[in-house]
């Protein structure tokens, strides 16, 4: 992964385009990652990812709730609030 500071990205933003077409580019600031540019395929394909696995956690629930494995509101989101869903 090639790793630029802003102020390079910033002078030599036609590089960084050209590198992200073949694996994504960190840009740091103060020496702290603060963005990836990434190229419209990877981020295409990011997000039919997440969609799917949004699907697919959907279709959980819906199955959970059929099969009436359900649980109170008030504690699942207390238990959430707690992190017992990390």
């Amino acid at each position: 992964m090639e790793i630029f500071t802003a102020n390079e990205a910033k002078n030599r933003f036609g590089e960084v385009i050209l590198k992200s077409q073949k694996e994504p580019v960190q840009v740091t600031r103060s020496g702290k990652p603060v963005i990836m540019v990434i190229s419209i395929e990877e981020y295409d394909a990011s997000e039919k990812l997440k969609l799917r696995y949004l699907r697919e956690h959907i279709q959980e629930a819906l199955n959970d709730i059929e099969n009436g494995n359900v649980e109170d509101g008030d504690v699942f989101f207390q238990d959430l609030m707690a992190e017992k869903y990390d």
